[in-house]
Parts: C-alpha cells; sequence; structure tokens
C-alpha cells in the first residue's frame, strides 16, 4: 500500500502535470475530488479522480495485477459508480509500477456476455521515461520506466531531484522517487544516490507513516471484532457454513460493529443469513 499511496500523492498534489501527461490536456480547470467509491466489496483506496472541465480522469495504480474482484471488474464498477454520480467523460487509466508478464496487464476490458468495458493500461517499464524526467512532480515514476541502464537513469533522476529550487517540493519528491525505486532498486543504491535524512523530513514519509500506523490499527481492531463475533454465532447456532463465515469476514469495521448489535436479535441462523444478504442488496442499490 506504501506505493500506492506515493502515487495517490502525487497524483492529488500534481494533477495538472497528470492531465497533462495522461491526457495532453494544459489547462488550469482542474479539481481532486473527493468522492465516496469505497462500499464493499470494492474498495477505491489507490483510486484518484481528477476532474478537468467536463471529463473525469480516473486513475488506479497497481504493484500487483492480482486482486480480488479481478482489476477488469473493478474498473467497470467503478465506471458505473462514478458515471451514475457525476453523468459526464470518464477516461480511465490504470497503471501498473511493477515489470511483471502477467496475462492481467495486457488486458484493457472487461467481456461478460453482452457486456464490455475498455480502459487505458500503462505499463510503466514500457513508458519512455524522457517526458517523465522533464516533469519534477513525474520522476517518480521515471525510476521504473523502460531503460537500458536502470542505474543511469536512477542517477538522471537524482539529479533532476537536486534541480528542483524549493526545498518542500525537493524533500516531498526526493521521498516518493525513493518509495518508488525500491521497486526497481537496492536499498544500498538508493541511499548512495539520494540522503535517508531528506527523506525523512518530508511531508509524504510522514504521511505514509502515520497511514501506515492506522491501518494497522485498523487492521487490529477488525480482527478482534472478527472474532468475537464469529465465537459469538458458533456458541449461538453451532458450526457457520463457511460461505457466510467468508461474507463476514468481507464486511468493514463498522459493519461488523453493527452485525455485532443486530446478532443479539437473532433466534436462528436463518436471521444471519438475511442480514448478511439486505446488506449485499443495500451496497448494490445505495439510492434505494
Amino acid at each position: 500500500m506504501t506505493y500506492d499511496n506515493t502515487c495517490k500523492y502525487l497524483a492529488e498534489n500534481y494533477p495538472a502535470d497528470f492531465a497533462r501527461w495522461l491526457l495532453s490536456s494544459d489547462t488550469s480547470d482542474i479539481e481532486v475530488l473527493k468522492t465516496e467509491l469505497n462500499l464493499e466489496p470494492i474498495r477505491a483506496d489507490s483510486c484518484t479522480l481528477v476532474q478537468i472541465s467536463n471529463q473525469i480522469l480516473h486513475l488506479e495504480f497497481q504493484t500487483s495485477p492480482k486482486s480480488t474482484p479481478p482489476l477488469d471488474f473493478r474498473m467497470l464498477d467503478y465506471y458505473t459508480r462514478l458515471k451514475r454520480q457525476y453523468w459526464c467523460d470518464i477516461e480511465q487509466v490504470l497503471i501498473f509500477l511493477q515489470a511483471t508478464s502477467s496475462e492481467i496487464v495486457f488486458n484493457t476490458q472487461y467481456i461478460d456476455k453482452k457486456t464490455k468495458h475498455e480502459y487505458r493500461v500503462i505499463r510503466l517499464w514500457e513508458e519512455d521515461p524522457t517526458p517523465l524526467l522533464a516533469n519534477p512532480a513525474l520522476l517518480p515514476l521515471a525510476t521504473l520506466a523502460r531503460t537500458d541502464s536502470p542505474q543511469d537513469l536512477l542517477e538522471q533522476v537524482a539529479t533532476a531531484v537536486d534541480m528542483i529550487e524549493e526545498r518542500e517540493e525537493r524533500q516531498n519528491i526526493s521521498a516518493c522517487v525513493q518509495v518508488l525505486a525500491g521497486l526497481r532498486f537496492s536499498k544500498n543504491l538508493i541511499t548512495h544516490l539520494f540522503r535517508e535524512e531528506v527523506m525523512k523530513e518530508s511531508v509524504i514519509y510522514q504521511d505514509i507513516l502515520q497511514k501506515g500506523l492506522q491501518q494497522g490499527e485498523e487492521r487490529g481492531k477488525k480482527k478482534e471484532a472478527l472474532e468475537l463475533i464469529l465465537r459469538q454465532l458458533t456458541r449461538r447456532f453451532g458450526a457457520i457454513e463457511p460461505e457466510v463465515q467468508q461474507q463476514i469476514r468481507t464486511l468493514p469495521i463498522n459493519q461488523l460493529e453493527e452485525l455485532a448489535e443486530a446478532l443479539l436479535d437473532f433466534t436462528n441462523p436463518s436471521d444471519l443469513v438475511n442480514y448478511l444478504a439486505n446488506l449485499s442488496s443495500a451496497q448494490l442499490n445505495p439510492g434505494d
């Protein structure tokens, strides 16, 4: 998640630079949207939405092609939610960070019987580094671009970072470069070219650290809530069907807390099944 958060930080703080790179759009009419898309079972933690005039640029950053549900379906799901909420043109770009031969990274559409949805895919390891090196906001991505000499490319990035005049921006971009470079280069080479204390002084480093702590706390709370609920259900109704257990495990912490209260009124296992079915229906039809 550190890599996704770093890319999200860059896109949300430099939306115009990403719009120029991906859309060839050079306009000041840009807004980063703070929209609510993280309904289970599809979360949008690494999703960045940028509105340019009457168009939305949806950026999705991925380190690994593995995803549940699959990435192609996630892109369709995001699209329908965005279309319903904003009803404007939507350009979706799925950016893979780390080189892989997985067939998933070459897929640019979701197909299911009569449904077909297309989106753009960028495999950074195939991208020309030149436009990325020319833009300070995109320097972290340049570390993962196409090259016959990775070390020379990283040295070019380091030189470009040193040329950023504003100190705070230089610190933050340097921190982002070091985080993403970790997908390709050894720690020794990175620390040789970049000063570690500069990274620790940056906003992005502190943000990553804080989010990591928060996510750790949330995971701990969810684990405790999940164990308690499954214990209570087993005590009341005996063994719980595996598929029902799996449904419960996918619930976010707030819904687990609500379930902990609701189960006090359950009289038989069918009450639990109906409760979970109603939750799923409400998530699929939030406006009803």
